[in-house]
């Protein structure tokens, strides 16, 4: 699977705060926050729930990466999906560093994947406890 999830009750900028502030407790900072919803609305006049995608970095993490794989940018950073749910309900979907990160053949980038997805994960949790 490339992906761990969970989808919690909130209004989606609450949700978004919320997450913001838990990537923040585990070293991340967010580099973009594109608004899907909005582009498609104005590009296609297409109306979607609301869905953000947040690039999230932790920059001695990334230092690290680089230096281990200097190409490895190409799948940098890790993304975080906030969207609305039919049910009113708000998914918080976390990029798995393990997945995507295997595809590069170098162990210490195995290493740092393992470490970030474990600090995601306590992210994902800290988004369970409210």
């Amino acid at each position: 699977m490339y992906h761990f999830h969970i989808d919690i009750d909130g209004e989606i900028d609450q949700v978004v705060d919320k997450t913001l502030g838990a990537l923040k407790e585990e070293g991340f900072g967010v580099l973009m926050d594109l608004d899907i919803q909005a582009t498609l609305k104005a590009k296609l006049d297409v109306d979607r729930l609301p869905y953000r995608i947040l690039g999230a970095c932790n920059p001695p993490l990334a230092n690290q990466a680089l230096d281990a794989e200097p190409d490895i940018g190409v799948l940098l950073p890790c993304n975080v999906v906030v969207r609305g749910l039919e049910d009113g309900k708000v998914r918080v979907t976390f990029m798995d560093p393990d997945s995507v990160l295997a595809l590069v053949d170098n162990d210490q980038v195995g290493t740092l994947a393992e470490e970030v997805k474990e600090r995601l994960q306590r992210v994902r949790d800290r988004l369970a406890g409210g």
